[in-house]
C-alpha cells in the first residue's frame, strides 16, 4: 500500500478469495478504429476467432496470429470479461498499441453501488465486507494500470462512498487524494428514498503519483464569453479585474511586499510603476479605504504594465482612483471547475437514457451521460492518451474517448450488455 501509518480493515480482508470470486478473463469482442478512419462497411471490426485446432484456441486474451492480416490502426477495444483480470488480455491488446498496464492516463470505475437488487449481470446487494473486498481488488488493478502521471476516478453514491474513500486512501495514499466531486445525477430527486430525495453521485479522484500527476483543473467549455464584455483594439474581448486583492486576509500586515504605490492617469488609463508628470499615486485600498495589497508583485506589474488600466470609481466613501487588469479571453483559455457539477452542465441519468435511445439502443438502467464523461476525459487526458474503463456498461466512456481522439480499452463482464447495447451504440456513434 502507498500510505504510511494508515490502514482500514473489515472481516475477511486479506484472506484468499474463494474460487470463482472473479468473472471470466476478458477477451476482445471488438476492435474499433478512430472516428473518420476508412473501415469498410462498419466502424466495428471484430477480431477473428481461433479455430478449435489452433494453438491459441481457448487461451483467454490471446488473439491467434494471421499472417495474411495486416495491422489496422485501431483506437479502442471492447473486452468481455471481468475488469479485475484485464491484465490477462495484455498480450492481445499490446499487439494493437493498446497495452494498458502502467500506461493508462485515466482509469474510470463505475461499479455496482451496493444498494440492493441485481441488474445487468452484477449483484448489487453483496455483504458489505465482500463488496469492499471486491472494490479493493479492482482498485489495486487500477493502480497497476495507471501511468505515473495518471488518475483514477471512482463513481459511487453515498451508500458506500465514505468507506471506499478510506480504501482509496490506503491503496493510493492519503497524499494521492485530489477531489471528492458531487455530481448531480437526478435533478428531481429520488422521491422513493426514505428521508431525503437523493439527487447526486460522488466522483472520487486520486493520483497514481501526486508529484507527477497531470490533471487540468478546468476546461475551455466552462468559460462563458459573456463574462468578457469589453473589446480591445485588436478585437479580443476582455474583462476588468481589480488588481487589488479583494480577500481581506491578504493585507499589508500579512503580505507586506505586495503593497507599494503605482501611478496612473484616470483620463488616459495609463499605469506605471514609476512616478511621472501627470500621474497620480495610487495605493491599494478596500472599499472602506482600509489598506489592502495588490495581486501582482512590483516586478510583475512592471513587466505587464500594458495590461493595466487606471479608472475613477465611485465607492462607498466617494470617488477614488483604482487599477484594473485587462483579463483577455484568449483562444484556449480554460476555467477552473467547481467541485459540484450540475446536471445542466454534465447531463443526468435521464439525459443518458435519451442518448441511448437516440443511438437506437435501450434496456440499460444506469447509463452515464456523454457530457459527464467528456468532461472527465478532457480534464485527465490529452489526445492520444489511453483511457481504461473497468465497468464499461452502456459504453459512454468508449463513445466519449473516441470522439475526443483518445485511445481506449473498456471491459464489461455481461456479454448481453456488450452485444445488445455497447457494440450497437459504438456502431451508431461512428456512423
Amino acid at each position: 500500500m502507498n500510505s504510511s501509518g494508515f490502514t482500514v480493515t473489515w472481516p475477511g480482508r486479506g484472506e484468499p478469495e474463494p474460487p470463482g470470486a472473479h468473472g471470466p478473463a476478458p477477451v476482445i469482442s471488438a476492435l474499433v478504429p478512430p472516428l473518420g478512419a476508412a473501415s469498410g462497411d462498419s466502424t466495428l471490426v471484430e477480431p477473428p476467432r481461433a479455430a478449435s485446432g489452433d494453438s491459441a484456441a481457448g487461451k483467454p486474451g490471446v488473439r491467434p496470429r494471421d499472417e495474411a492480416c495486416e495491422p489496422r490502426p485501431y483506437s479502442g477495444a471492447v473486452l468481455v470479461g471481468d475488469g479485475a483480470r484485464i491484465a490477462e488480455a495484455r498480450a492481445d491488446l499490446e499487439s494493437h498499441g493498446l497495452d494498458p498496464v502502467g500506461l493508462a492516463q485515466l482509469v474510470y470505475l463505475d461499479p455496482p453501488y451496493n444498494r440492493g437488487g441485481s441488474f445487468d449481470g452484477y449483484h448489487d446487494n453483496m455483504p458489505r465486507h465482500s463488496w469492499l473486498g471486491y472494490i479493493e481488488t479492482r482498485l489495486l488493478v487500477a493502480r497497476e494500470l495507471l501511468a505515473e502521471t495518471g488518475t483514477v476516478w471512482v463513481h459511487l453514491d453515498d451508500a458506500e462512498a465514505h468507506r471506499v474513500r478510506c480504501v482509496l486512501d490506503e491503496v493510493f495514499g492519503v497524499e494521492g487524494f485530489i477531489a471528492d466531486l458531487t455530481v448531480e445525477s437526478n435533478p428531481k430527486g429520488r422521491q422513493l428514498d426514505r428521508f431525503f430525495a437523493g439527487s447526486h453521485d460522488r466522483l472520487m479522484v486520486y493520483a497514481r503519483d501526486p508529484e507527477k500527476v497531470q490533471l487540468s483543473g478546468g476546461i475551455a467549455a466552462a468559460v462563458d464569453p459573456g463574462d468578457f464584455p469589453h473589446v480591445g483594439a485588436d478585437g479580443v474581448n476582455f474583462r476588468l479585474l481589480p488588481l487589488r486583492n479583494t480577500n481581506k486576509r491578504f493585507n499589508p500586515r500579512t503580505t507586506p511586499t505586495m503593497t507599494y504605490p503605482l501611478y496612473g492617469d484616470p483620463e488616459s488609463g495609463t499605469v506605471s510603476v514609476d512616478p511621472a508628470p501627470g500621474l497620480v499615486e495610487i495605493l491599494p485600498v478596500f472599499g472602506d479605504l482600509s489598506p489592502a495589497v495588490w495581486r501582482w508583485s512590483r516586478d510583475r506589474a512592471r513587466e505587464r504594465a500594458d495590461e493595466l488600466v487606471c479608472r475613477t470609481v465611485r465607492g462607498r466613501s466617494g470617488p477614488r482612483v483604482d487599477i484594473y487588469q485587462r483579463d483577455r479571453h484568449e483562444a484556449g483559455r480554460i476555467k477552473k471547475l467547481k467541485s459540484i457539477w450540475l446536471a445542466q452542465e454534465v447531463g443526468s441519468t435521464d439525459t443518458a437514457r435519451a442518448e441511448l435511445r437516440a443511438a437506437g439502443v435501450d434496456g440499460f438502467r444506469t447509463p452515464k451521460p456523454e457530457s459527464l464523461m467528456r468532461r472527465v476525459i478532457e480534464l485527465s487526458t490529452a489526445p492520444g492518451d489511453l483511457v481504461v474503463d473497468l465497468f464499461a456498461g452502456s459504453g459512454t466512456t468508449a463513445v466519449a474517448a473516441r470522439e475526443l481522439g483518445r485511445r481506449w480499452v473498456v471491459t464489461e463482464r455481461n456479454p448481453d450488455t456488450v452485444r445488445n447495447v455497447l457494440l450497437p451504440r459504438l456502431g451508431v456513434s461512428g456512423a
